[in-house]
């Protein structure tokens, strides 16, 4: 379905990428993903690169691509709020009937947007790619990965596909029921498989990056693993209750040594077992006291109920904002005048003035 069959007024497709320090891939990225775009539905559609707080060029070069490609929208976030909440800025910015998610760094081919247009031409609402091929990282990363889906699936209650990231197209519904979730710790390829409709994989071979290095650090992967566990699943709080089901059972056990060797005469030497005791279960109460924190953590920053992001620079503002000079020169000199492309009134008009 197109813009015009639901009545809607933005373009038929839109296509969301968020930017941190991606400066030299700006241009590479907007003429492949323009290219591709323009293939499937002409000049009908909008690009959208968010500015995750940057300490490079990456600004500058979005604003200067925002002038070569007319389709193309910057927004610049007051600070660095990491990926997932950069795309959930441009995603609440997108327009289109469909929305593509995809990374700045050219690993995921935008040229796959023909495969999956035609998904959900066959009436898919989400075709994501599931990579078959993950050229350019470590075994560590490989094996990392898989061990992450392996878990969320494990502990969630809906089934995540493995080999996948925010790389997708989506249909405006699915992006209106993800919209409507207002959590903070977001993980969107958790939220939108939740959401559920009709998912089909793409398979592609993932290439590496364009230029430049990964921004996800180890650090980053694991508040990301956490955030994921921690949003669709409840079984670490279950875990921290086993633990101490345990922890109780072993006391007891101890409980009945302790009495059955002072009813028998009988003394326990040393202190070695003692202190093995008091460890396990201290360190037992530690784990479930950082659990249960995880969890009340998470509702008081969600109580607060501060925005998700703030926006310090709109490229489409910024051409909304600056005067139109031809407009300018017809009305000072009664007659319409061809476009210049000028950004300032010649001196003619400034005599004529």
């Amino acid at each position: 379905m197109t813009h015009s069959e639901s009545g809607r007024a933005g373009p038929s497709l839109s296509i969301v990428s968020p930017c941190h320090n991606e400066a030299p891939n700006i241009d590479a990225f907007c003429a492949r993903t323009s290219a591709a775009a323009e293939k499937q539905v002409g000049g009908d559609y909008e690009i959208i690169l968010i500015d995750d707080g940057s300490t490079d060029d990456t600004w500058l070069r979005i604003k200067a691509a925002s002038r070569k490609w007319p389709q193309l929208r910057g927004l610049a976030l007051s600070r660095n709020y990491g990926h997932q909440l950069a795309l959930t800025a441009g995603l609440s910015a997108a327009k289109g009937e469909r929305i593509m998610m995809i990374d700045a760094d050219l690993q995921d081919p935008p040229e796959l947007l023909g495969e999956m247009m035609a998904a959900l031409n066959d009436g898919a609402d989400v075709a994501y790619g599931q990579r078959r091929q993950r050229a350019g990282e470590t075994a560590f990363k490989r094996l990392s990965a898989d061990i992450f889906y392996r878990l969320i699936s494990t502990l969630s209650d809906f089934n995540l596909p493995r080999n996948t990231g925010d790389f997708r197209l989506v249909t405006r519904r699915v992006l209106d029921d993800f919209l409507a979730m207002p959590e903070r710790h977001r993980f969107v390829r958790g939220m939108i498989a939740w959401v559920g409709y009709g998912q089909v994989a793409i398979p592609y071979d993932r290439d590496a990056r364009h230029a430049g290095s990964t921004k996800y650090t180890l650090g980053k992967m694991l508040r990301l693993a956490t955030d994921a566990v921690t949003s669709f699943s409840t079984a670490p709080l279950r875990i921290a209750g086993m633990l101490s089901l345990f922890a109780f059972a072993i006391a007891g056990l101890a409980i009945a040594y302790v009495v059955y060797g002072a009813l028998a005469g009988k003394t326990t030497p040393g202190w070695a077992s003692l202190l093995t005791a008091v460890s396990f279960f201290s360190g037992a109460q530690l784990l479930s006291t950082a659990i249960i924190g995880e969890y009340l953590g998470r509702l008081y920053i969600e109580s607060k109920g501060r925005p998700l992001f703030l926006i310090a620079a709109d490229t489409a503002k910024e051409k909304a904002s600056k005067p139109d000079w031809d407009k300018v020169r017809s009305e000072l000199l009664g007659a319409p005048t061809e476009t210049s492309g000028a950004d300032a009134p010649s001196a003619t008009t400034r005599r004529s003035a």
